[in-house]
């Protein structure tokens, strides 16, 4: 890596982006840790580790400190990201690894000091006495002023890109990436494919619903069966109101919207307040009024 060049400036700097993806793997690593070994305790009495979990916390990030930070000088987030620790104390300029006092001390600034966070809050929650309640404010004043210098550290870090967080500017460790990183040809085809489609897409849920698909559909019908075809047989059914336009059985309540045919009056009824510019099927014509038939069908004429 930056050996190979033999000078400071021969060492990749790390983009920002890049350090904080890597920081915000390490919290997604630490919840899915903690969420899997949550999980065996499911079948056991509720709150079982409600009174240890800031020790079970400090031992599962101690586990993970020894085989990332300890043994690689990198967090699994930088491991993916192709980043690892540097030691900038080192007064050479090739690259250094961390030394054993600064990985304990990550240990402890990191693990420590959150299980300190947490467990000091139960240990002088309860007491009441006044030489505890001036350690519990003395200790929320550290916490404190230690989020200041956190969000301080911060706004310097968007500065100069050096230094994510607070631990790593007080131990003189910073990311650098494992290997000189070539230049990467990008290709936007499938980019350009997947917003292609996307945009497609959003056009259609847009459109359909402006598009009246029983209308289209009566009237692709109404082509494909014109009205001049129809027979005389036909024309017999329709004026002895014993089929219905739409759904073709005995009409169940005829009735008439204003033209010679027939309609059951659910087919009709439900048709119309689907589509207020409904047509009739057969002849085209728009729906004027919504009728009951005015004569009475003979029971003898089913038989017929």
């Amino acid at each position: 890596m930056a050996s190979s060049t033999g000078n400071e400036k021969g060492v990749n700097p790390v983009l920002r982006i890049s350090q904080l993806d890597a920081l915000e793997l390490n919290k997604a690593l630490e919840q899915l840790v903690w969420s899997q070994f949550t999980n065996c305790f499911h079948g056991f009495k509720p709150g079982v580790l409600a009174h240890f979990e800031p020790e079970v916390k400090a031992f599962l990030c101690l586990i993970l400190w020894r085989f990332t930070i300890y043994s690689k000088n990198a967090t699994v987030g930088q491991s993916i990201l192709n980043i690892q620790y540097k030691n900038n104390l080192s007064q050479t300029e090739k690259y250094q690894p961390l030394s054993k006092q600064q990985k304990l001390w990550y240990l402890i600034f990191t693990v420590g000091g959150r299980w300190l966070e947490e467990r000091c809050y139960d240990l002088f929650s309860n007491r009441q006495q006044q030489s505890f309640s001036k350690i519990k404010s003395y200790i929320s004043f550290g916490a404190g002023l230690l989020k200041l210098c956190g969000v301080l550290n911060f706004l310097i870090f968007l500065r100069k890109g050096t230094f994510a967080t607070l631990t790593e500017r007080i131990l003189g460790i910073r990311s650098v990436f494992c290997k000189p990183q070539s230049v990467r040809q990008v290709g936007f085809e499938y980019m350009n494919r997947e917003l292609l489609w996307h945009g497609f897409a959003e056009f259609l849920i847009y459109l359909l619903p402006l598009i009246n698909v029983q209308k289209l559909k009566l009237k692709i019908s109404s082509w494909c069966l014109p009205i001049a075809g129809l027979s005389n047989s036909e024309n017999t059914l329709a004026s002895h109101c014993r089929e219905c336009s739409l759904c073709g059985e005995w009409p169940t309540m005829p009735h008439t919207i204003g033209c010679p045919h027939v309609f059951c009056y659910y087919c009709i009824k439900s048709n119309y307040l689907f589509d207020m510019y409904f047509t009739c099927p057969k002849c085209g014509s728009e729906v004027h009024t919504l009728q009951p038939l005015k004569y009475k069908i003979e029971m003898t004429e089913l038989h017929v």
